[in-house]
C-alpha cells in the first residue's frame, strides 16, 4: 500500500492532520520534520505512523521512493514573522518547496501545500483566491513574501502534479500549539493569561473606527 506523506508533521497543524487521517483510518503516514527539536515531541505521542524521516532527509528519500507515496500535505515551514534572514526561508521555505513540487510532477503524486495569508500584506488587492492578483501582493515580512515566492513560481510551470492546492491559513489556533513560544496563536496566549491574571491585555486601536480592545480579526481551528 502506497503512503500519505505529511511534512511538519511534529508541529501543531501538521500533528492536528496525523490525527484527523488516523481518525479517517488511514496509518501508512510517512512524518517528516526536525525531529531533533524534542519539545514537540509530544504533538506525535499516541498517533500511528509508518515511518519518520529527518527533514534534511526527506528530498533524497523522495528521488529514490517516490513511486511509493500516494500524496502529500507539504505542511512544514519556517513560519517565524521576526526572523529576517532571507537565506533562511530561501532553504526551508522557497526550494525545498521547489524540490517536493518537482518530484511530485515526477512521480505523479498529488499535493496540497501550506501557503500563508501573510502573502496578502496589507489587503491592499483583497484577500481573494484569484491567480491574478499573486503577483501584485506585498508581504510585509520574508516569511510572507517566501510564501508568495513559492505561488508566483508554481504559477509559472508549465507541468503539474495531477492535483494540487495551496492552503492560505488565516490566524490558526487549536490543540499542540505549545512548543511554539511567541509566535503561538492570539488565542493560546490570551487562554493562557487569563488562566494566570484572571484578564488579559488589550491593544489600543490604530483605526478611529475601532474602540481600543475592540479590533476583529478572523481565526480558524
Amino acid at each position: 500500500m502506497k503512503s500519505i506523506v505529511v511534512t511538519g508533521a511534529a508541529g501543531f497543524i501538521g500533528s492536528c492532520l496525523v490525527s484527523r487521517l488516523n481518525k479517517a483510518g488511514y496509518t501508512d503516514i510517512i512524518v517528516v520534520d526536525d525531529f531533533s527539536k524534542t519539545e514537540k515531541d509530544g504533538n506525535l505521542e499516541g498517533k500511528t505512523i509508518k515511518m519518520k524521516i529527518g527533514r534534511k532527509d526527506f528530498i533524497s528519500w523522495l528521488a529514490d521512493f517516490g513511486e511509493e507515496v500516494d500524496f502529500i500535505y507539504h505542511i512544514g515551514a519556517r513560519t517565524d514573522t521576526t526572523e529576517f534572514d532571507v537565506s533562511i526561508f530561501d532553504e526551508l521555505n522557497l526550494n525545498y518547496s521547489k524540490d517536493i513540487w518537482n518530484h511530485c510532477v515526477k512521480f505523479n503524486v498529488p499535493l496540497v501545500y501550506a501557503s500563508s495569508a501573510a502573502t496578502y500584506g496589507l489587503g491592499e488587492f483583497g484577500y481573494k483566491d484569484d491567480h491574478s492578483v499573486v503577483e501584485k501582493l506585498k508581504p510585509l515580512n520574508p516569511y510572507g513574501d517566501s510564501k508568495n515566492d513559492f505561488d508566483k513560481w508554481l504559477l509559472k510551470q508549465t507541468e503539474f502534479p495531477p492535483f494540487w492546492a495551496g492552503l492560505k491559513f488565516f490566524n490558526v489556533y487549536g490543540p499542540n500549539e505549545f512548543h511554539k513560544g511567541r509566535m503561538a496563536s492570539v488565542i493560546f496566549h490570551a487562554f493562557n493569561q487569563i488562566g494566570k491574571t484572571d484578564g488579559m491585555k488589550l491593544f489600543r486601536s490604530h483605526n478611529p473606527d475601532y474602540k481600543n480592545g475592540e479590533q476583529l480579526r478572523d481565526f480558524v481551528m
